[in-house]
């Protein structure tokens, strides 16, 4: 969050927005000293409640995950859909004894050895409720709550472990009436051998088997060197494939939706919870996960439950680990298979997924720095110009005290001119200053991931007739991906980590790509591959 203005005006949240406080508020937020403090805001009061609901919703401030009225662990009814995953269910159920949760329901949703089911989820005092015919995830868990009867429904995939702790903070933001959904942040079940340990392991493998094998030059010696060598070269090549994967998925699963809390909202930085864990009012799961979506039915319920007035929190106080896939056929398949969920999901909620979401100016300025000419880079320069001095009267505008009607104070009238005092524009020219340039930052990122995601079965098309094309595709795969290496990566990490964290995103993008366009084949829609250049958030 950015404070301007001596905390007077608060730059934050996502979307980004800017919230001028009020005198009162202010001072709510006030230390001693007269300057807004880092510590929390108690609410005491309506007035303090109002500015805490207003800090929260925007996503400049966060509330605390800890409540002293939070509700009762017995109070949740832990639902696990499972099929024939014996093990991973009983590692799940043992990481749940002594949570105190209400019950556990199991949903055995047509395993190929049921009676072993019954058996694991027994042993822990689980309640086993049978599908004889497969009906999928969602129907499994719909089949779950609707045996429960906790107030509160915990749904937890089998393939995940709950770390100790990870209820209390959700039930810490479950205290909040409004709150009908809290979803904990996804991490990595177990971390992966690094790649140059992986490479030094099957190197010396293939090392040994060279200096172990006869010297005599006879053929079948030779033979026996090719195809160790071979052997394990391929071995070496697969587990430094495994390798970045499970790394670059332990940064940027799906799943893991990061280290900072936020609000659940579509287009925002956390638009969605996945259901591989999450915690749910029961008066707010009103008619559940949608059985017909085999993919993306976590979102659309999330949405769903937003659009009926709830608020949702992602905690990342609270984890639950879980099995990333880490083989590269597998994750691909599974990445692809992401993507077919936009096109049902942008049926559903029209304007919730456009590859991106731009304000009029940015889409300007942004298309005419792709045409790449002088011209046009100065004409984009020009765009933003306009715009930031169109948003700094706006800024400034917004601070000015209005009359219930919208007019000016009778104050403004007597001051006439004087009330627009020089410092006062120069403030607001300061923020304009560096919001317009924010902004078409942002814009430009969007468009780069999505050229070399959403959109890159076209681009490769155009780039094979048009060298701008080329060079645009070039530039947004290599500096998207770069900048999504900075912005994930660990200390000490060099180039090699790097040219690892950029083939697998960009194969990440192709494969989630891939999926979208056949999704948006299969349902005869475009809605999924068309941006939305309104600058307006939809309804």
């Amino acid at each position: 969050m950015l404070r301007v203005d001596g905390g007077r005006t608060l730059v934050g949240g996502s979307p980004p927005r800017v919230l001028h406080l009020s005198a009162a508020a202010y001072d709510r937020l006030a230390d001693s000293s007269g300057v807004p403090a880092e510590a929390r805001l108690t609410v005491t009061d309506a007035t303090s409640a109002a500015l805490a609901r207003l800090l929260t919703d925007a996503g400049v401030a966060h509330p605390s995950p800890t409540h002293p009225d939070a509700p009762d662990a017995a109070t949740v009814s832990v639902v696990v859909p499972v099929r024939d995953r014996p093990d991973e269910l009983a590692r799940l159920l043992d990481a749940l004894v002594g949570t105190g949760v209400g019950e556990v329901v199991v949903v055995d949703d047509g395993s190929a050895d049921p009676d072993r089911t019954e058996r694991v989820a027994g042993a822990r005092r689980a309640r086993v409720v049978r599908h004889d015919v497969s009906r999928g995830p969602a129907a499994a868990r719909n089949t779950g709550a609707a045996a429960s009867s906790g107030d509160l429904v915990a749904f937890l995939d089998s393939d995940v472990v709950p770390e100790p702790g990870w209820l209390a903070p959700l039930l810490g933001h479950l205290a909040d009436p409004a709150v009908g959904l809290a979803a904990p942040r996804i991490v990595a079940w177990s971390g992966v051998a690094s790649d140059a340990a992986s490479l030094a392991s099957d190197t010396r493998l293939a090392t040994s088997s060279i200096r172990d094998t006869p010297s005599s030059g006879a053929r079948p010696g030779v033979v026996s060197v090719a195809a160790t060598l071979t052997l394990n070269v391929r071995k070496a090549a697969r587990s430094i494939a495994r390798g970045v994967v499970a790394r670059y998925e332990e940064r940027r699963s799906s799943l893991d939706l990061g280290a900072r809390p936020a609000p659940v909202t579509a287009r925002s930085r956390v638009a969605y919870v996945p259901s591989a864990a999450l915690v749910v009012r029961r008066e707010a799961l009103g008619d559940g996960f949608a059985e017909d979506m085999p993919v993306a039915e976590d979102v659309d319920l999330v949405w769903r439950i937003a659009g009926d007035g709830w608020r949702l929190r992602y905690e990342p106080a609270s984890r639950v680990a879980h099995e990333h896939r880490d083989t590269v056929g597998p994750w691909l398949t599974r990445k692809a298979f992401y993507g077919t969920g936009a096109a049902p999901l942008a049926l559903r909620h029209p304007r919730r997924v456009p590859p991106v979401a731009l304000a009029p100016w940015t889409a300007a300025a942004v298309t005419l720095l792709g045409v790449q000419r002088r011209w046009s880079t100065v004409a984009a320069g020009g765009v933003t110009a306009i715009a930031t001095v169109r948003l700094a009267k706006g800024l400034h505008e917004a601070r000015r005290p209005k009359n219930r009607a919208g007019g000016k104070t009778d104050v403004q009238r007597q001051r006439g001119r004087h009330a627009d005092t020089p410092r006062e524009l120069l403030r607001a020219a300061r923020l304009a200053a560096v919001l317009a340039p924010w902004g078409l930052g942002g814009a430009l990122w969007q468009a780069a991931g999505a050229l070399t995601r959403h959109w890159w079965p076209a681009a490769v098309v155009g780039a094979l007739v048009s060298q701008r094309v080329r060079r645009a595709l070039l530039l947004a795969a290599t500096a998207e991906g770069l900048a999504d290496w900075w912005r994930y990566r660990e200390p000490g990490t060099g180039p090699g980590d790097a040219l690892g964290h950029l083939l697998a995103h960009r194969l990440d993008d192709l494969a989630y790509g891939a999926g979208l366009w056949w999704g948006a084949w299969r349902h005869r829609t475009l809605a999924p591959l068309r941006p939305d250049l309104t600058g307006k958030a939809p309804q």
